[in-house]
């Protein structure tokens, strides 16, 4: 037998040279072979940047247009992508359907793996057709190897329905699938310590891609002033708070002051911004947003300086 009869040309699938006596390593030499394979992931994201922005622009778009952005996924992938778009309402007071995450196997998997629910392709249509996907939305398939059915099939589905499609992964893109994606993100974090184990190294890039894409296309819709997040929706003693000390730091207000603001404009930090810093009611400072594209620095200016 040769080594070509057992060696998968996937990437995440090779074994790793640095890791190949892991199984006798003390606590601490784990600790330490993980931590140094870790540090290849920031830089394989870097080396997507581009991609990654092609992608925030793409995203942009469809937000813009009224449209959403879905993710499809199975295993650590599809957690992931659900994890994203769950953030997405607390952090910059999206609606629930602006972005989607889909799991192969469904609600079940996120919390029991599902293994085979990776393989049905006819699922990962379905998905697609279930959510009426079509022109303006945006589908990104995250698949660690770059070759899970279910996520072949959701993408492939996506763009016979006139959406822009992404592929993040992990590894070379199946040559198969190019021809229905229209930007591919490819994290080349290189063999997992532990061969195959894809929640390691591909599923770190995985999430820091993710991050920048929802992260970067809410900055360009204008949910951030400055680094402030200032579309937050309130739903902790916490996040209440933050809203706070967000209105008294922009309109050098009292607690008291920025609460009622916050109050009057019925939740909406970045309405109460407006509000103090002008000197209006809700109502007008709600149109100086509209009237200037929903963006704070366009209506007050630039953030006051981040204190020492």
């Amino acid at each position: 037998m040769s080594a070509a009869d057992f060696h998968d040309p996937r990437l995440t699938e090779q074994r790793n040279p640095a890791t190949a006596d892991i199984d006798v390593a003390t606590p601490l030499e784990i600790v330490e072979l993980l931590n140094r394979e870790d540090r290849r992931v920031a830089e394989a994201v870097w080396e997507a940047r581009e991609a990654l922005a092609t992608t925030i622009a793409h995203v942009e778009r469809a937000f813009s247009g009224g449209h959403r952005l879905i993710y499809v996924g199975a295993g650590t992938s599809g957690r992931l992508g659900v994890l994203d778009a769950a953030e997405c309402p607390p952090t910059f007071g999206t609606a629930p359907d602006m972005v989607i995450g889909v799991i192969a196997g469904g609600a079940t998997a996120l919390q029991r793996s599902q293994e085979g629910a990776e393989d049905d392709r006819g699922a990962g249509t379905a998905a697609v057709a279930d959510l009426d996907v079509g022109k303006g939305d945006v589908v990104v398939g995250i698949a660690a190897s770059g070759t899970t059915p279910y996520v072949g099939a959701a993408v492939s589905e996506a763009a016979r329905r006139g959406a822009t499609t992404v592929l993040l992964t992990c590894s070379e893109p199946p040559a198969e699938l190019m021809p229905r994606v229209s930007e591919s993100i490819v994290l080349r974090v290189g063999p997992e310590a532990l061969t195959g184990s894809t929640r390691l190294k591909a599923g770190t890039a995985t999430k820091l891609a993710l991050n920048a894409i929802t992260t970067g296309a809410m900055i360009r819709l204008g949910k951030a002033y400055g680094n402030l997040m200032v579309d937050l929706t309130a739903l902790s003693e916490k996040l209440h708070d933050r809203g706070e000390r967000i209105v008294m730091e922009i309109g050098g207000v009292g607690r008291a002051q920025a609460k009622e603001a916050i109050a009057e404009a019925s939740g909406s930090v970045k309405i109460a911004i407006v509000m103090v810093r002008c000197g209006v009611g809700a109502a007008n400072a709600a149109q100086l947003l509209a009237d200037a594209g929903d963006v704070v620095r366009a209506v007050i200016g630039d953030p006051p300086p981040i204190s020492e």
